[in-house]
């Protein structure tokens, strides 16, 4: 029986800017990001073959609660109306429940690829609502890149891309649940008003290849919980990151360096903890390499099982 294979990666992000505004209606709240692709990435071997009956297995996974790569390859089998054995080999990179997006990320890689293992073609806004069921990040790395998200994450709006930096990620290992970041930040939204907080958003959106001013309101209760970010953070500015910040709602922090060597003198002041080398990915690098990924799917031969 044929099939085809192909190798993915899946990239991680960073959020260069970071504003939780008012709940919302439907549960989460309103929020304002900057988005942004790194070079640090997950890597997903996907088997497929078309079947008489769906079957997923994933492998490498095992310590992953509610992975949504099998989510996502059956909302999109469902949505382009075949059936098949699906077999996903994923290796860890990103850290789990850091902030990183990882399994967005994952997932995102997921609902591109099927189609074209499949030889479907799946409409940009069918893809884009099957993203948005999966995760408020999962939209986002359909095109990766430099974005400013609205919304709950899921209203995106790219922005022109950076140039190439070289940063830092350093991920403590601690886990920090984002449903209680949210709640512990909740009693804290009405000290400053939601249009002061976009006016500063928007200054810092709009000097994001400069030097504008960068914030991530989780900083404030993450901190208090886990004072040793804070002192990460300090030691990343004092080594010359600019921006030192934590992502999303934690626990990893980044620091983008001006030059590739004092990014490498950083990291060895840094040796003590876990840092990743990280580049800044744009979106024409995002959509090449998901290009070069299609362009090296291969029919495989399978014997019977």
């Amino acid at each position: 029986m044929s099939g085809y294979t192909v190798r993915l990666r899946a990239l991680a992000k960073i959020n260069l800017d970071l504003r939780v505004l008012q709940p919302r209606p439907d549960g989460y709240h309103e929020i304002r990001t900057i988005f942004q692709t790194i070079s640090l990435a997950d890597t997903i071997d996907v088997e497929f073959r078309r079947a008489r009956r769906t079957a997923i297995k994933i492998t490498g996974s095992d310590d992953i609660p509610d992975n949504l790569i099998a989510k996502a390859a059956t909302a999109v089998l469902d949505a382009i109306r075949i059936t098949a054995r699906v077999e996903f080999r994923l290796r860890k990179r990103i850290p789990m429940g850091a902030g990183l997006g990882g399994g967005s990320s994952d997932a995102a890689a997921v609902l591109l690829a099927l189609p074209v293992l499949a030889r479907r073609r799946l409409q940009p806004t069918r893809l884009m609502q099957l993203a948005a069921d999966l995760g408020s990040d999962v939209p986002f790395f359909l095109q990766g890149g430099t974005a400013v998200a609205v919304g709950r994450g899921t209203e995106l709006y790219p922005v022109v891309d950076l140039p190439v930096q070289h940063g830092l990620l350093v991920a403590p290992g601690l886990h920090v649940s984002t449903g209680e970041a949210y709640r512990a930040l909740a009693p804290r939204l009405t000290t400053e008003s939601a249009q002061n907080k976009i006016v500063s958003f928007q200054l810092g959106a709009w000097g994001v290849v400069g030097d504008g001013p960068a914030s991530n309101d989780f900083e404030t209760v993450v901190f208090e919980q886990f004072p040793q970010l804070a002192a990460l953070k300090q030691r990343l500015a004092k080594l010359g990151a600019k921006p030192a910040m934590m992502t999303g709602s934690g626990s990893a922090l980044f620091g983008l360096f001006g030059t590739r060597e004092q990014m490498l003198r950083a990291a060895g002041s840094l040796a003590d903890q876990h840092v990743y080398p990280i580049s800044l990915v744009s979106r024409a690098r995002y959509r090449s390499l998901w290009c070069a990924r299609s362009g090296r799917i291969s029919k495989t031969n399978y014997g019977r099982r």
